[in-house]
């Protein structure tokens, strides 16, 4: 049965400001710009001084200061209106932020990283195909087979497939073995290994590009094509019954072994895309004071548009108004009302980041001192919200995006956040303690003997932690560690 009643509820939305400040603090510095240059362009009514030429008029009107076109009784019927003109008309500086964080030389901040001008890997190749004397069949073959590398240098396509699209596509028949003989020559490029099918093919290329008579080379050889996964696995002892080496040569052929690249491909290629870090804040060290500074990319120099505010009072207050005019002001009005809104949105962002990272920073002042992982205290993201008075999600916000500068490294903030583990004496210290203890203790040890988990969880227990062994298994884990098989040198 269908039934009408009401219903009272209380929902929590976000206005569109809201909205926009979210997405605003997530940006970390190094697409700030760009966002900011997106701004600029979908709203004319929003303006970034430093980027008008010197000889370009600020308005097409007089300056609202100095002129008195309008009378009193007008300026009544304006501040009757739903939208106040009076809120844009403001001195500039109300809305330039770049002197208050300002952070550096300007024309530092504005260098570029310089990329060299290299040829990529793919084209290397191409180039020693040009100077190698091929039939035209032959050389369109060997085009092909470089097309159909991977970027690691490993061919992985199978030969058919080859065929069958140089048959289709370019109309060119050839047998499996013209392919294979023309897969021999793209082989015999640099950089070595290149063109293998997997990594067996790939170390064996490059040993035998050595001098094969050397005995060390033929042993190399022989381990690679026949004893490949003892090697990975790294045991050593099946290694010496079966090859019929002592410990020392065997250290020699593990380590030419280990010399060779198991990706050829990324010898000679340059990153188009290079990951570059801004950092957002810069902690500096000042005879035992921390002094924190805001990247002043974040201090934008942006403002209402001076001809948009007027051209909003002239339509505003002209004597008729007809439907297009009305549309005119309506346009102009919520061009200016985005503006202001994004300008706030900046403005909120700059505070935040500082409130946030301010907070951090006390709370992790003696780490931030001495740059001792020991001295970090444990740190939640609720801490700092409660700290700042802000929601626990903003604060997420700000540390899994944001980046700071110190005279020790560049840091994600995220780092700075670690879970409490408490010792035997009821001292809570932070899992950055005990990961620091692990990272020394695996860096100290015997490589001929590496440390089993359960090892290093009795020494952890001797120095006050008490941490069962598959804790220390993850922390090794999230450090990186191979197991102590792994780390087994000769």
């Amino acid at each position: 049965m269908l039934r009408q009643n009401l219903q009272q509820k209380l929902l929590q939305k976000l206005s569109p400001q809201q909205i926009q400040f979210i997405k605003l603090l997530q940006v970390p510095t190094v697409a700030l710009d760009t966002r900011i240059k997106e701004e600029l362009e979908e709203n004319p009514a929003l303006e970034d001084p430093s980027l008008m030429t010197a000889d370009e008029p600020v308005s097409e009107y007089d300056d609202l200061n100095e002129r008195d076109d309008y009378d009193s009784e007008a300026k009544e019927d304006t501040s009757t209106d739903e939208f106040n003109v009076e809120d844009y008309l403001q001195d500039d500086n109300t809305n330039d932020y770049s002197t208050s964080y300002n952070n550096g030389d300007d024309d530092e901040e504005k260098k570029e990283t310089p990329i060299a001008i290299e040829s990529t890997f793919f084209e290397s190749l191409q180039e020693q195909l040009d100077l190698v004397p091929l039939s035209d069949t032959d050389f369109i073959v060997g085009k092909q087979i470089i097309g159909s590398l991977d970027d690691d240098g490993y061919l992985r396509r199978p030969i058919t497939s080859m065929i069958d699209d140089l048959a289709f596509s370019q109309n060119v028949i050839v047998e499996e073995e013209d392919v294979h003989e023309m897969l021999k020559v793209i082989q015999s490029f640099d950089p070595p290994g290149i063109a293998a099918s997997d990594l067996q093919e790939c170390l064996t290329l490059q040993l035998k590009r050595k001098d094969v008579n050397n005995p060390i080379i033929k042993k190399a050889i022989s381990i690679v094509e026949h004893h490949l996964d003892e090697f990975t696995r790294k045991h050593y002892d099946k290694l010496e019954k079966s090859v019929g080496l002592n410990s020392e040569e065997l250290k020699e052929v593990v380590a030419e072994i280990l010399r060779l690249n198991p990706k050829p491909g990324d010898s000679n290629q340059v990153t188009t895309k290079q990951l570059q870090i801004i950092p957002d804040f810069h902690i500096s060290n000042n005879d035992g004071i921390l002094i924190l500074t805001l990247n002043s990319k974040n201090a934008p120099e942006l403002r209402v548009s001076r001809s948009y505010m007027d051209m909003f009072d002239h339509y505003d207050k002209a004597a008729q108004k007809d439907k297009k005019l009305k549309e005119a002001v309506q346009f102009v009005k919520q061009k200016l009302d985005s503006a202001k809104w994004f300008i706030d949105a900046i403005k909120q962002r700059q505070q935040t980041l500082l409130k946030t990272m301010n907070a951090i920073m006390h709370y992790q002042y003696e780490y931030f001192l001495t740059a001792d992982e020991r001295k970090m205290r444990p740190m939640i993201l609720k801490d700092i919200a409660d700290k700042i008075g802000m929601d626990i999600s903003t604060v997420s916000r700000v540390a899994n995006s944001k980046y700071v500068q110190t005279e020790f490294g560049t840091f994600l903030l995220k780092s700075f956040f670690s879970e409490a583990i408490q010792t035997e004496n009821g001292e809570e210290v932070s899992n950055k303690e005990v990961k620091k203890i692990l990272e020394d203790c695996i860096g100290n040890e015997d490589k001929r003997r590496p440390l089993a988990d359960e090892k290093l969880t009795e020494i952890l227990k001797e120095r006050g932690y008490n941490i069962a062994r598959r804790t220390v298994a993850k922390y090794r884990e999230q450090m990186n560690i191979p197991v102590a098989r792994l780390r087994k040198e000769l």
